[in-house]
């Protein structure tokens, strides 16, 4: 029987170190849990992500630096969704993601939530935002 499912970011280009530092910076009580890097035997550069997990808003992420080049990165089609408890911790971190991220579907009622959000972050992971 599975024990239980995490969503895993994999990064292109050597990111997921800052992103795993951005995200917990997010978040109250937020931590980095393990960070794992490549050493000079690779595959990956040295210092990058071999495997890093954090924990936001009480769910656990997995993310990981690809040490392969694919063709495909991130797509706004998964993403992470956070319920707020208030409108003005919606918009904080709508604005904290968007910067150098982009809105794609900027903070407000949008009929089916009084107040919604969704951002692709500046690497690429869209997070949908909604107040509770």
């Amino acid at each position: 029987m599975a024990e239980r499912i995490q969503p895993f970011l994999m990064f292109q280009g050597g990111r997921a170190g800052e992103a795993m530092e951005f995200y917990t910076s997010l978040f109250d009580e937020d931590a980095v849990l393990v960070k794992q890097t490549f050493g000079p035997e690779g595959p990956g550069p040295e210092g990058t992500v071999m495997l890093g997990s954090i924990r936001i808003a009480g769910q656990t992420v997995l993310l990981s630096d690809s040490p392969i080049e694919h063709g495909f990165d991130f797509t706004p089609s998964s993403s992470l969704f956070v319920t707020c408890t208030d409108a003005p911790e919606l918009d904080r971190l709508a604005a904290a993601l968007e910067d150098g991220g982009v809105f794609l579907m900027e903070p407000g009622d949008h009929g089916f939530s009084r107040r919604f959000a969704w951002v692709q972050d500046r690497f690429g992971v869209s997070w949908q935002l909604n107040l509770e």
